[in-house]
């Protein structure tokens, strides 16, 4: 039986490659879409989502307006990255479809209760809303199947600062709750997600498949190859959210580790960091180290392009 999945996005291009991803996964039921401030605004991600959603046949999935700033954190979005319209400026026509009427931490709350210890929550932006659930349900953690997070970084560093990965960063409090939650979770970092990169070639590749989603993605990943290769030299763009998706649908392409993480919040310099515990690796599992995580850390690089490409350009 498909696993029930609720995605928690802020839809810029890597989100909508996750959509999509999720909508072509026959593992996955996707039963509705959260958005959250992030890449672009929850309202701008909501409209995002629902164009990603019409293009891959998935219409009737509904989609959800959360929380539209951090925490505590300042708003940052990334429109350098994804563009102003968050889908790398290509003037998309507007979705036939509306938001939901309905919050999108109450969305989780209700789908958590109809499929108690099954929902999986696939959060690939902040997890202010996934955060705000918890806080405002704490059975929420022993309710929920699993997290599957993107976001953050064991021992490659961080994106939006020297140690800070965007999506930790972006809501550090936020981060700090889920992370120190009792429910179960799988944190794909920096550590597997800037292993698992689309170049130029890829996307002649999804453009030429005939297939409207992959055309779509071929549409919308050269505002993201633009830049990353201003960042790198190299045109070639990490699959972050997509890696979470593929990961929810086939946990063995990654292998994980049992290590208690949490977020910096204080330093001038590291906040937002996730600090994981490397030593449990060598000394085994103590509990009186707090929560565990199973951090993502090595994957298998060439199924999981495969695994992206093929859904991508394949109904």
């Amino acid at each position: 039986m498909p696993v029930p999945v609720l995605m928690d996005v802020d839809t810029g291009i890597d989100d909508a490659l996750a959509l999509l991803l999720a909508a072509r996964s026959p593992e996955l039921d996707l039963l509705g879409v959260g958005t959250v401030a992030g890449n672009v605004s929850a309202a701008v991600g909501a409209h995002n989502s629902l164009r990603v959603l019409e293009v891959a046949g998935a219409t009737g999935v509904p989609v959800a307006i959360g929380t539209d700033r951090p925490l505590l954190a300042p708003v940052r979005e990334a429109t350098h990255v994804h563009g102003a319209d968050g889908l790398g400026e290509t003037d998309q026509p507007s979705p036939s479809t509306a938001p939901a009427d309905e919050h999108a931490v109450d969305q989780l709350l209700r789908l958590s209760h109809a499929h108690p210890g099954e929902l999986v929550v696939v959060a690939v932006g902040p997890l202010t809303n996934v955060a705000l659930a918890l806080t405002r349900d704490p059975a929420l953690a022993e309710r929920l199947g699993r997290i599957v997070l993107m976001g953050g970084s064991a021992r490659s560093g961080g994106n939006r600062s020297p140690w800070a990965e965007a999506n930790i960063a972006s809501d550090p409090e936020a981060a700090e709750i889920v992370f120190a939650s009792s429910a179960a979770r799988t944190m794909i970092g920096l550590d597997v997600t800037l292993q698992v990169r689309l170049a130029e070639q890829d996307v002649e590749l999804l453009a030429a498949s005939g297939d409207p989603v992959g055309g779509f993605a071929a549409e919308i990943l050269p505002f993201y190859l633009d830049a990353y290769e201003r960042w790198s030299g190299k045109r070639r763009c990490a699959m972050h959210d997509p890696l979470a998706v593929a990961v929810a649908a086939q946990p063995d392409l990654v292998e994980t580790f049992a290590l208690p993480v949490h977020v910096e919040l204080r330093g001038d310099r590291t906040r937002g960091m996730t600090v994981a515990d490397l030593r449990s690796m060598m000394r085994g599992r103590d509990p009186g180290d707090g929560p565990y995580t199973d951090v993502a850390l090595e994957v298998d690089v060439g199924r999981a392009r495969e695994l992206v490409l093929t859904r991508l350009t394949h109904a």
